[in-house]
């Protein structure tokens, strides 16, 4: 089937369902509170397709997700958000993938992600990059996961397919910061980290987001943006460096602001908007964000 459009961005890694329970007072391990419990279309890979459609651009998704009942239903929920799944691995016998949190007023207190499915999928969602239905090699814009296997991200940090293309890759929770190694040991893209992934990758404890950018350039990092939460964030890349503070907001939701504010981000750059102003409007759209506005 030919797309009938042609993509800015693509979104490579989990789309699945997101299940959240909220509750409005803080909370702590083993807590038993009234809140609400949702379900919506999530994953790195679709939040950040999902912030980038709003932003106004046409974001492509490569993923895995299942023939089942709820994978039917998880496309056609993408489709209206204005998302082309038209490249979306459909698999027969992989059931279709979810992420499940608890969060408090103090932020998130727990979350499993059951990305199994795509792991399992490997390289046949990358399919569309070699077999003619995207431009080979690719030289546009991509978002990468870390949900996706680390043998996997390896084989993307030095496909040729991908040597045109403007990497962006975030590691989607610190358990899986490691698997962007290979991206700091090739010096390829811009890697999208918080404090604490920043320090599982460089094996150290950063005092903030500014020394936590120099030392992952130290160990061959091409650029990186660091965020600390309503802490200062960084941008840097061995010629810069750009640190800026968030607005400070009341938080009423924390799913989804990681990959809020690299959409952000990639959007204000591929606007044209450079290095410290992009991060301020990125920083600025995930306070809104998290405050539970709508960003447009």
């Amino acid at each position: 089937m030919t797309p009938s459009r042609s993509p800015d961005i693509l979104c490579i890694g989990a789309v699945l369902w997101d299940i959240i329970g909220r509750c409005d007072k803080p909370m702590r391990q083993g807590s038993d509170m009234p809140g609400r419990i949702t379900r919506l279309p999530g994953g790195v890979a679709l939040n950040i397709g999902m912030a980038l459609s709003r932003f106004g651009l046409a974001p492509a998704l490569l993923s895995a997700v299942g023939r089942d009942p709820e994978g039917d239903e998880l496309m056609a929920a993408c489709a209206v958000r204005g998302l082309m799944t038209d490249f979306i691995y459909r698999s027969d016998d992989l059931p279709t993938d979810r992420y499940m949190a608890v969060e408090g007023a103090n932020g998130l207190i727990a979350a499993v992600a059951d990305a199994h499915s795509l792991e399992a999928a490997g390289d046949k969602i990358l399919g569309p990059l070699g077999d003619g239905r995207l431009p080979k090699p690719f030289t546009g814009a991509v978002a990468l996961d870390g949900n996706l296997t680390i043998d996997l991200l390896g084989l993307m940090a030095e496909s040729p397919l991908l040597a045109e293309a403007d990497l962006r890759v975030a590691p989607a929770s610190p358990g899986k910061a490691l698997r962007l190694a290979p991206f700091v040991k090739t010096g390829r893209g811009t890697l999208y980290v918080n404090l604490e992934e920043a320090g599982l990758l460089c094996q150290r404890v950063f005092a903030d987001s500014r020394a936590a950018a120099e030392g992952l350039l130290a160990r061959g990092a091409a650029r990186v943006v660091v965020t600390d939460g309503s802490n200062p964030a960084t941008v840097a890349d061995p010629d810069s460096m750009h640190t800026q503070t968030p607005p400070q907001v009341q938080v009423a939701r924390v799913t989804g602001a990681g990959d809020t504010f690299m959409a952000a981000h990639i959007a204000a750059e591929r606007g044209g908007i450079k290095a410290e102003a992009a991060l301020q409007q990125a920083l600025d759209a995930t306070a809104l964000y998290v405050s539970g506005e709508t960003l447009i």
